[in-house]
């Protein structure tokens, strides 16, 4: 009986698609992610021997690695699949060592999971790319290195538990400087102008545009009403007409970051949740007569670049749907200067798979999700929409209104999209015509601050500077929030007490580490270590030997922080004062007279929503003896609503009851109606 291929991938859904594709001889295996790591309890890194480290098999793989052992004693190859990228090159090679392979070409890599892609990948394996483990491993050190220093620090001058992320701190600044901008903001009182107008048929607007041929700004109601009684001196003249064509270009192909962009914007996804329901997509989906097959490329990329056959794919596709007209097959290459372009952008793997036609196989996010991306791969390789635009300008002295208007000619990519945006009306005038203005309409405004970051824009800005990378967007967001440097009010991110704290003492103290364009400088000396023209070790070594003068430094200079928050509880067992403070498991409150009085008692966070049995109390999140959490009445023990699942402020559509948040792999975040007798869900 001859042997069978050992094939490793990380993730059991991956390994059941690739094994349908791959037949009886080959056996696919999971590793189900990392399975060596530097440890928990200590650094990990030898800086006596260049930065060496020291990695340990992570708890609970001992027994994944002994069935892999056991695997590859009976198997002809052993073939490492692990992602195409940084981290999942250096999967591979902690697989290649504590399985003992020999150093030969096994490491296979497919963008994405369809049984073309892996036969191809199969037929074509090459060697573990040291590069691009040394640049994931670089980053690991350097990661390792801020958060094991800074966070015994911050415990020592702010308070225990507090944990310090090389780009979450950046990111925290980034959220702390639009904070300050909005609250430093002083708005600016400014008026517009715009005139109603009729060409007998219909009416249409126009803003006034110039003074003497020139921008202006209206800051007061006294200059406004000088305008006004300017304009009923003279008569309004059709001055000058034009007609021209505009073009408006499809978008590229999805990246990481527009992606979850994107979802953020049109589907109100988490960075999280996008990249949660995208994996699912590309590791692969039940579709009927096909059986389990990828949906998407693979997800993690900054590149907008697409395979030929993808782009011939999509040519033929679009010529039988829409028509040769409509197809224009656009290159899109390296996407801005931080790009590694290591892969292809986020497409479908078969453009022939439409959203309507996988609908019925997908769960409702699954669909929402795939159809952006679909439309956004069809749409990159159709021709541009064209508008007829219309400029018409009305003088009244010397005051020149401006109208503009259009009209969709040829759809273009548009084709791929319902809208019920309709085109401008245009009015019926020629130049040199007098015109009546049915009314005068001024507005008065204000300035804005600039707006708070959400997710989307968060992510936008870390990628334009360099911030990050691909893999690194989604988890950043979650434990800024998790470690309460941020919270999200809505959809926007709004730096906590403790979030400014730590922010300004970082400035301060470690000003590289939370300069963006330092940390945007280290991530492209990461690429270069990819590229082979750098050395990983002297990346840490010039950053270790400063970091380590100024560490000392702030032991010693850097002023205890008191973060206990003031309340108007009175200890029930002196009378002093309690104030908040944070521990292993949470908040709770503490008596000021300590150490006299050593009286504490719990704190309740109270989430602001009625309690939906007694009414009268507050629904706040407690913790069990096993440490879970859990909700509760603030009325308790004489209200004794209990709820394992947070209650939100959401009421049931069918029967009025109060809707819980609940998780599940399959959905992601949902909401269920409290009442068993009614089964309503529905999705965020």
């Amino acid at each position: 009986m001859s042997k069978k291929n050992l094939v490793i991938v990380e993730s059991p859904a991956k390994a059941k698609t690739i094994k349908k594709f791959l037949g009886k001889d080959f056996n696919v295996e999971a590793s189900m992610g990392h399975v060596v790591d530097l440890p928990k309890s200590k650094m990990g890194i030898d800086f006596e021997d260049n930065f060496e480290p020291n990695y340990i098999t992570i708890r609970g793989k001992g027994k994944v690695l002994k069935k892999l052992r056991k695997e590859k004693k009976k198997s002809e190859n052993v073939y490492l699949a692990t992602d195409p990228d940084r981290e999942g090159e250096a999967i591979s090679w902690h697989l290649s060592n504590a399985l003992k392979l020999e150093e030969s070409k096994n490491r296979i890599s497919f963008n994405e999971i369809t049984h073309n892609a892996i036969k191809k990948a199969i037929e074509s394996p090459r060697e573990i790319d040291h590069d691009l483990v040394d640049a994931q491993q670089a980053r690991r050190l350097l990661d390792r290195l801020v958060g094991y220093k800074l966070s015994p620090l911050l415990w020592k001058k702010v308070r225990k538990g507090l944990s310090a992320g090389r780009v979450q701190s950046v990111a925290v600044k980034i959220i702390c400087q639009r904070e300050e901008e909005i609250e430093n903001f002083e708005p600016v009182e400014y008026w517009t102008i715009t005139a109603v107008f009729s060409d007998g048929n219909k009416e249409f607007e126009a803003d006034l545009f110039k003074i003497k041929e020139e921008n202006f700004e209206i800051n007061s109601e006294k200059e406004l009403n000088e305008i006004l009684k300017e304009l009923e001196k003279n008569d309004y003249i059709i001055d000058n007409i034009k007609e021209k064509k505009r073009r408006r270009n499809p978008y590229p192909p999805f990246t990481t970051s527009t992606l979850q962009q994107r979802a953020s914007s049109v589907l109100n996804f988490s960075a999280k949740k996008t990249m949660f329901i995208a994996q699912q997509l590309y590791e692969g989906i039940d579709i009927g007569n096909e059986g389990t097959i990828g949906l998407i490329s693979y997800i993690r990329t900054d590149s907008t670049r697409l395979a030929n056959e993808a782009r011939n794919q999509a040519e033929t596709f679009i010529k039988e749907e829409f028509g040769d007209k409509y197809y224009q097959g656009k290159t899109y290459g390296k996407n801005g200067s931080n790009t590694q372009d290591a892969h292809e952008a986020i497409r479908p793997t078969s453009a022939f798979r439409s959203p309507d036609n996988m609908k019925k196989y997908l769960t409702s996010d699954q669909y929402a999700l795939y159809n952006l991306i679909w439309n956004q791969f069809i749409g990159s390789q159709m021709k541009p929409a064209i508008y007829k635009t219309n400029t018409i300008d009305i003088l009244n002295g010397d005051y020149k209104f401006r109208f503009n208007g259009s009209e969709l000619i040829f759809p273009g990519f548009l084709r791929l999209f319902d809208s019920d945006k309709k085109d401008d009306y245009i009015p019926k005038v020629t130049e040199n015509d007098k015109i009546e203005a049915e009314k005068i309409d001024p507005e008065q405004h204000f300035t804005k601050p600039p707006p708070r970051y959400t997710e989307a824009s968060l992510v936008k800005t870390m990628e334009e500077e360099g911030i990050g990378r691909p893999s690194t967007y989604a988890p950043t967001l979650s434990k800024i929030v998790s470690r309460n440097y941020v919270n999200k009010k809505g959809k926007y991110f709004i730096p906590t007490d403790l979030g400014k704290t730590v922010n300004e003492l970082l400035t301060e103290f470690f000003p590289d580490v939370t300069d963006i364009e330092f940390t945007a400088q280290l991530e492209k000396r990461l690429d270069k270590i990819e590229d082979g023209k750098e050395e990983w070790q002297q990346i840490l070594k010039d950053f270790y030997e400063e970091f380590e003068e100024r560490l000392e430094k702030a032991y010693e200079n850097m002023k205890k922080v008191n973060m206990d928050i003031e309340t108007d509880i009175k200890c029930d067992k002196c009378g002093r004062p309690m104030v908040i403070k944070h521990g292993r498991y949470g908040k709770f409150l503490a008596c000021t007279g300590f150490p006299e009085c050593k009286n504490t008692k719990p704190y309740l966070d109270k989430i602001g929503i009625d309690c939906p049995k007694c009414e009268d109390g507050e629904i706040v999140k407690r913790k069990s003896k096993k440490g879970k959490t859990f909700y509760g009445c603030s009325n308790y023990p004489d209200c004794d609503f209990v709820s394992w699942d947070k209650p939100t402020e959401k009421k049931c559509p069918e029967c009025g009851s109060m809707m819980v948040e609940k998780y599940s792999k399959k959905k992601g975040t949902y909401y269920k109606c409290t009442n068993k007798e009614c089964k309503h869900t529905e999705t965020e």
